[in-house]
């Protein structure tokens, strides 16, 4: 069969979705199943599943489509391929944990992504023929569920993509890990300030600089960079899902005066860069693969200037915390000017950090806000 008759018989979207990790469904989001049964405060140790007649009743049309026929949901239209809140995947069937919230990541395709399984005893992969195309299935290990695909295409560290179905899950958000009897996977949330120790089951009202901050200055695996690449609402939603990158916070960095408002950097009165403040997990994502991801999600070869974005605040810019970080900036810009990408020689400054100040609330996360906002940044190859 030719690849255009191929192209007709699957149809444009069943092929769209077969390339891009998962096969073409159909169905619509329905209910969230009910989790298992627990004891309050006790970890889940024990994962069983139903019997069929059990299953019918317990979960929706598409739940039991997609775990117990292979079924796919529609991209971009199902529960989490968007969810950004933090906590773990269980398998909606059995409830055993597949997934945590600090390997998921944005991988264009409408599907909830991640790196790794939380638990890699959890999930096991049988080859999948189906489609005329040889592919890597994930089931969960207890239940046997159809969860979607693994593919060899993803971030750093693992250079993997978990294209799951959202359907195949179930989300238990931090606030609930213990009363839904995953408690054992709070310490990770509460060392990355996301559950407050002690407090787990209270909202954190903390600022996102408070956030930043602590994080930073806490624990040894907690760095902090602060980039410049132009506008940084793209660069915040760039950065915000790339695997061991704790918290962002949009802000200005490197110029003479305190307190600057936006209006002012923009017209070039202050001498500061939109920055974004990243703190990340260097045992996960190290300074050199952030800035790897840097520069390649703006264009670094034109002065003080990013897309329709002209002037001083838009200059690229790495401020450096101390001289290991100095180092590495140095070098990686280096590598990046003499690889051949770019026509152009990088012009991007490596410079002291001095104090970043926070930009107004409604810059932070701006793109989340309004997902059809304008953003000239994107991940080239």
């Amino acid at each position: 069969m030719t690849s255009s008759n191929l192209y007709r018989a699957l149809g444009a979207g069943l092929l769209a979705a077969a390339l891009s990790g998962c096969a073409a469904g159909a169905g619509t989001r329905g209910a969230t199943a009910a989790p298992p049964t627990t004891t309050q405060g006790a970890d889940m140790t024990t994962y069983t599943k139903p019997t069929d007649d059990e299953l019918k009743k317990r979960l929706t049309p598409q739940q039991y489509q997609v775990t117990q026929h292979e079924g796919t949901e529609p991209a971009f239209r199902n529960e989490y391929w968007d969810n950004h809140k933090p906590g773990i995947y269980v398998d909606v069937v059995s409830g055993e944990p597949l997934f945590s919230s600090f390997d998921k990541f944005d991988s264009g395709t409408g599907w909830p992504s991640f790196t790794r399984p939380i638990e890699s005893a959890n999930v096991t992969t049988r080859e999948d023929r189906t489609l005329w195309m040889r592919r890597s299935e994930v089931r969960s290990k207890h239940a046997g569920s159809h969860l979607g695909h693994v593919f060899d295409d993803g971030p750093a560290p693992t250079g993997r993509r978990y294209c799951m179905n959202s359907a195949a899950m179930r989300f238990v958000p931090v606030e609930r890990l213990a009363e839904e009897g995953y408690g054992q996977y709070l310490a990770a949330f509460e060392k990355a300030g996301v559950a407050p120790a002690g407090k787990s089951g209270s909202p954190d009202r903390r600022t996102a600089s408070d956030r930043a901050g602590a994080a930073a200055k806490g624990t040894a695996n907690r760095a902090e960079a602060i980039l410049a690449g132009g506008c940084f609402w793209g660069m915040q939603e760039i950065l915000r899902g790339i695997p061991g990158v704790i918290t962002t916070e949009v802000g200005y960095s490197g110029g003479t005066t305190s307190d600057p408002v936006y209006e002012d950097v923009h017209a070039g009165t202050t001498g500061h860069a939109e920055a974004v403040r990243i703190v990340f997990d260097p045992q996960r994502l190290s300074y050199e693969e952030l800035l790897g991801y840097f520069f390649r999600m703006h264009d670094p070869t034109t002065p003080n200037r990013q897309g329709n974005d002209v002037g001083t605040s838009y200059r690229s810019a790495i401020f450096y915390e101390d001289e290991s970080q100095h180092r590495t900036a140095e070098a990686v810009k280096a590598r990046v000017d003499a690889s051949g990408k770019w026509k152009r020689p990088i012009v991007t400054e490596i410079v002291p950090s001095t104090k970043f100040w926070s930009a107004e609330d409604y810059h932070q996360d701006y793109l989340q806000k309004h997902p059809d906002g304008y953003t000239c940044h994107y991940l080239r190859d």
